[in-house]
């Protein structure tokens, strides 16, 4: 039926119920609006710093139900609210510094990933077994998304607000792939099923094949989850090392703090001190090795002698290697670099970030944006160049994988350490810039993910927190407040068996991306069958 648009007015002289029949049927127009950016909030409310992580299954659940039959337009539209709701919360932490400009447009632009995904979960809703093919979509826009524009930004997975959830060991299982298909499946399985049970209160006739695959859809996942807890484990298979965590804090948060690089420096080089004058009197055990966060030294100690002296200096105190985060120029190269600095011989191995940060550490289309606004430009006065290299460390038999800041949001930037023999792994980070935002605990979660994933102890050293020190199973044993000087000391295991994940790599995902596919290609030929069947049907008609 087509509603023809008149004034109040004239709704009114037609009929004195027209007007708030009118009304009515635009507020119902606007409930699958409503509940499509309600339910991207309430999957925001399930992401760190708090731990609800169960309430990502009635946000797809809701979800399900409101693109559920839905034309591709409507479904473009309400998928784009999802993401809005989801994302416009999520990301605000983008710009805590910058203003408000780069978070909006960020999130404009990531959101457009969900409304193709809420376009593509309307079309295969149709199909049996509609919440199997659903989540697959869903799992392929993220695998879309973690690779472009700008080599991807896959912050908002679904795998990164499971942390605290029970779905966490399927993390061994595919990595963040399987473990974000299963979150996802089950919740639009929840919502089928309740679906599925009310259309059969009211008809009195029960689809046993609808709510056995709805039902399935939640049994599946969660027997999966019990099932994978046997390859999660805490166990030393290589021994143990002793590590110590520095977080020397920074003078004040946001862009200024490089404006202070050596007071930076001085502050985890004084932290350092500190451990080592612990562990002479027998407070404190004495580490293997120390590592300090990212930009713990932004003054280049190949370029400058005194920052040379300061981290030679507290390494000799500390008696054992430092893995030091500083930004060199080598070559020509802009280098954001972690560098093992041993107390006699100095720096003896380096690692270079190779996935730096679009709009951070490089600005893609600088002509362009520098036309529009010169301003823009300066944000990022010189683009980092990108390391070739994964970064494994060798410390006295043990080795270290890292995985510097950004790049622990990336698949196969932490895998790829483990491949290369680390036997656990560091996540040195600086989100001085960021304040006390959420983005500090969703970056923490992420190193939860990548330690059950791999079953690898993670190390996370932050300039100004949160640092932690994470056991294999993803539990936090250890953790810093924010913006404090401290340091952590622990005895952690060492690990060399891989788990299915580790093994697996990109394979799981690239399953479930044919999956979507698949679906997608069954979804669109039916409407086609469907549509020259009707026209048939017409022609013969007619």
């Amino acid at each position: 039926m087509t509603v023809t648009a008149t004034s109040v007015g004239e709704s009114e002289r037609l009929s004195p119920q027209s007007a708030p029949a009118l009304w009515r049927a635009r507020l119902v127009r606007l409930v699958p609006a409503a509940a499509a950016a309600l339910s991207g909030l309430l999957l925001y409310v399930s992401f760190p710093p708090r731990t609800l992580w169960w309430l990502a299954l009635p946000a797809f659940a809701v979800l399900g139900g409101v693109l559920r039959g839905r034309g591709w337009k409507a479904a473009l539209g309400l998928g784009y609210l999802f993401g809005l709701g989801f994302l416009l919360p999520l990301l605000v932490w983008t710009g805590v510094e910058v203003g408000p400009g780069p978070w909006l447009a960020l999130v404009a632009v990531e959101a457009i990933f969900v409304a193709l995904v809420g376009a593509g979960i309307a079309a295969v809703s149709k199909l049996p077994a509609w919440p199997v093919w659903a989540a697959a979509v869903w799992i392929a826009g993220e695998a879309v998304r973690a690779r472009v524009p700008f080599d991807g930004f896959p912050w908002g997975k679904i795998a990164f607000g499971q942390a605290d959830g029970v779905f966490l060991p399927l993390a061994a299982v595919g990595g963040t792939p399987v473990l974000g298909f299963a979150v996802v499946l089950c919740g639009f399985g929840l919502g089928e099923a309740v679906r599925v049970a009310v259309e059969g209160r009211r008809t009195r006739a029960l689809r046993r094949s609808a709510a056995a695959a709805a039902l399935l859809s939640v049994a599946v996942p969660v027997a999966g989850a019990v099932a994978a807890r046997g390859l999660v484990s805490d166990k030393a298979e290589n021994g143990a090392v002793t590590v110590a965590v520095i977080q020397g804090n920074v003078p004040r948060s946001g862009l200024e703090f490089n404006a202070q690089r050596r007071a930076v420096l001085d502050y985890h080089a004084r932290e350092t001190l500190r451990l080592a004058a612990d562990v002479k009197a027998g407070k404190a055990a004495r580490p293997d090795f120390v590592l300090w966060p990212e930009n713990s030294s932004d003054i280049d100690p190949f370029a400058y002698p005194d920052a040379r002296m300061v981290i030679d200096q507290a390494a000799k105190a500390i008696g054992v290697p430092i893995s030091v985060g500083s930004v060199v120029e080598r070559d020509g190269r802009l280098l954001n670099e972690q560098i093992l600095w041993d107390p006699a011989k100095g720096p003896v191995q380096t690692y270079d970030k190779r996935q730096i940060q679009p709009f951070g550490e490089y600005l893609p289309l600088r002509p362009l944006l520098g036309a529009i606004n010169k301003d823009w430009t300066s944000m990022v006065r010189r683009d980092f160049s990108r390391g070739t290299q994964p970064g494994v460390f060798t410390i006295d038999g043990a080795k270290v994988g890292l995985a510097t800041c950004y790049e622990a949001a990336f698949d196969w930037a932490v895998r790829d350490t483990v491949t290369h023999g680390a036997q656990m792994i560091s996540v040195p980070s600086n989100n001085a810039t960021f304040d006390r935002s959420e983005m500090t605990y969703q970056q923490l979660a992420m190193s939860r993910i990548r330690a059950v994933e791999h079953s690898r102890t993670v190390t996370v050293p932050v300039t100004s927190g949160v640092s932690a020190v994470i056991m294999p199973d993803g539990r936090i044993t250890q953790k810093t407040g924010m913006f404090t000087p401290a340091y952590l000391v622990q005895k952690v295991p060492l690990r060399s068996s891989k788990t299915p994940a580790t093994e697996l790599g990109i394979a799981p995902e690239i399953a479930l991306v044919l999956l979507a596919a698949g679906g997608l290609g069954w979804a669109i030929g039916a409407g086609v069958r469907g549509r020259r069947t009707e026209a048939a049907e017409s022609a013969t008609a007619g």
